[in-house]
């Protein structure tokens, strides 16, 4: 058409200027000029065209913001209206990629798509049928029954495609926009609802890791929720409307410790803790693992019957601690038609609340949350890459130093253990965390040395030089533990997020925690008694994924510099085809 040859340069010289100002609002053009434009590009009378049809010159037009919510689909009546991701809880759209929440409506499918073939057995015809050699649909004697419809088989929900790509390669779509995201405001979302004095029942379901327990274990929401239990009680008893909620503390990921731990040791354990971070009024402690399936059909069979038929279960815990991998365990066990939420190895996988259906009785529901921000985790701190390296998957080893006073252990480049005072002649010094992180044991007085020379290159995470000033300020805590046998640990230094130095000595010690600025370090009973029979040696004890790294790295080293001839000719050519250098 002639309106497409037109450009904006050659219209400039017929049109004022200001016809072709474009704005988000409709153009307004002038009489004189909307006259002109007719009478310029419709030379045809017949043809009439109105300057509402005209579109601006400019390509680029501006994007209203979407707003971000992260109260899910809690609210039925709102969530009839709203489309809600089943697998992490944002509100769906499909206007901008880059916002969460973003996703592709499947195109429909005829049910009858894929052509039938006559299923007859050959043996009863004279030769092969027509139909089997073309392909053609074979009426049946019921042409109303869809060969491929399953009633049993639940239509695959539509989720977001960041929930997506988390399911399918590992990783969020876009970072950049993830770390831009608002934190889970808990108070204004969940916090108000459990402290409500009237409403159903609330039961809440607190989920910790068993590989990093103080880490993971939401205090503030203990000591909310066991203060709202105090003051619910208290009215209830004076014959005043109160809500009295239940907490149910669940530990998961037990299958990342040692076999050997004693179940009813682990819970004393457990309950000692949870009374020192807040949860002072527990109804009920279960361990679990949702690979396992270990302790879920007790678990199930304690919620239902605390919810009964009109209760609310939230599920509560930080960001990785294994909530939405429990819910969906939950589902298998209770049998009912589950929507199976977005797991990942990502901190921060769920976005809102989701409201799980088909697990409880009656009018009972199950809601997942957004996990809970603990800025004090050294895991927030590493990217992606590094994060891999600390994430434990598979069930804790003990590597054990036996070491004397003055002398220094390295887990990474994360933190590190100096024994400066000792009573007695060693230590014994037993590290839980991941295999995949390096160690390196040596004297303290080295300890600047190994600071500016290995950290990033042999101990990592960090990844790399720059990161380690990424990472904050390097600081010092002290501790001051004693200990009655060398036989078992007695005390725990655990840093949040890492893992734990186990420390068994039959005197007093002061030790020396170095890590950087902000990370909770904390002192408890030890966890896990028992060391390892077999002493690690001084020096570095360098993982498997950093060793096969650092191999790499240097042989492609070395390569390059027997290939870098003196010739420049030679270095032209040899620069063109480093493929073939040691062809011969």
């Amino acid at each position: 058409m002639i309106v497409r040859k037109l450009t904006a340069s050659r219209l400039k010289y017929l049109l004022p200027l200001s016809v072709f100002a474009h704005s988000s609002a409709n153009l307004s053009l002038s009489p004189l000029s909307s006259n002109l434009i007719s009478k310029t590009l419709n030379p045809n009378p017949h043809f009439l065209f109105s300057h509402s049809e005209l579109r601006t010159f400019s390509s680029s037009q501006s994007k209203p913001s979407l707003p971000f919510t992260r109260d899910g689909n809690f609210d039925e009546t709102l969530s009839e209206s709203l489309l809600i991701c089943p697998g992490c809880g944002v509100q769906m759209q499909d206007s901008d990629p880059v916002q969460p929440g973003y996703f592709i409506k499947p195109s429909q499918k005829n049910p009858n798509y894929r052509t039938r073939i006559d299923r007859r057995p050959v043996a009863e015809e004279p030769e092969i049928s027509d139909s089997l050699k073309k392909g053609l649909l074979v009426e049946d004697e019921n042409p109303n029954l869809n060969p491929n419809s399953n009633p049993n088989l639940a239509e695959k929900p539509v989720v977001c495609a960041r929930c997506h790509s988390l399911r399918n390669y590992g990783k969020v779509k876009n970072p950049t926009v993830e770390n831009l995201l608002p934190e889970f405001d808990f108070d204004h979302t969940v916090g108000r609802r459990l402290v409500s004095i009237s409403g159903t029942r609330s039961v809440v379901l607190m989920v910790v890791d068993a590989s990093d327990f103080d880490g993971s274990f939401p205090k503030r929401v203990a000591k909310m929720v066991s203060a709202t239990i105090d003051e619910n009680s208290t009215a209830w008893k004076m014959g005043k409307s109160g809500n009295v909620p239940r907490i149910v503390l669940v530990v998961t990921k037990i299958d990342l410790l040692p076999s050997s731990l004693s179940p009813t040791r682990f819970e004393h354990w457990v309950r000692q803790r949870a009374r020192e971070g807040g949860a002072n009024k527990l109804t009920s402690v279960h361990l679990v693992s949702s690979v396992r399936d270990w302790g879920l059909k007790n678990l199930v069979d304690d919620i239902v019957k605390l919810t009964g038929q009109r209760g609310n279960v939230w599920a509560i815990g930080a960001q990785n601690a294994g909530k939405s991998t429990l819910i969906n365990s939950i589902g298998k066990h209770a049998g009912g038609k589950l929507t199976h939420l977005t797991e990942a190895p990502v901190p921060g996988t769920t976005l809102g609340i989701v409201r799980v259906e088909g697990v409880l009785n009656g009018a009972a529901k199950l809601f997942d949350t957004p996990g809970l921000l603990n800025p004090h985790q050294i895991t927030l701190r590493l990217t992606a890459e590094e994060q891999k390296l600390v994430h434990v998957r598979k069930e804790l080893r003990p590597r054990t130093y036996r070491i004397k006073a003055g002398h220094s252990i390295h887990i990474a480049g994360l933190v590190r253990l100096d024994i400066e005072e000792l009573s007695v002649e060693t230590v014994y010094i037993t590290v839980w965390a991941s295999p995949y992180l390096p160690l390196h044991m040596g004297k303290t007085e080295n300890a600047c040395t190994m600071f500016e020379d290995h950290f990033g290159r042999q101990l990592q995470p960090p990844i790399g030089e720059s990161r380690v000033k990424e990472l904050g300020k390097w600081e010092r805590r002290e501790f001051r533990v004693s200990g009655t046998s060398w036989d078992s640990s007695s005390v725990d230094v655990a840093v949040a997020g890492l893992g734990w130095f186990a420390v068994g000595l039959k005197g007093e010690a002061v030790l020396g925690v170095w890590t950087y600025d902000g990370v909770d370090v904390v002192l408890r009973n030890s966890l896990l008694p028992h060391g390892s029979n077999n002493f690690e040696v001084a020096g570095f004890t360098i993982s498997k994924i950093v060793s096969k790294a650092d191999k790499a790295s240097n042989k492609s080293g070395q390569s390059q510099k027997e290939r870098k001839p003196s010739d420049p000719k030679a270095a032209v050519h040899s620069s063109r085809t480093p493929l073939t250098a040691n062809a011969g």
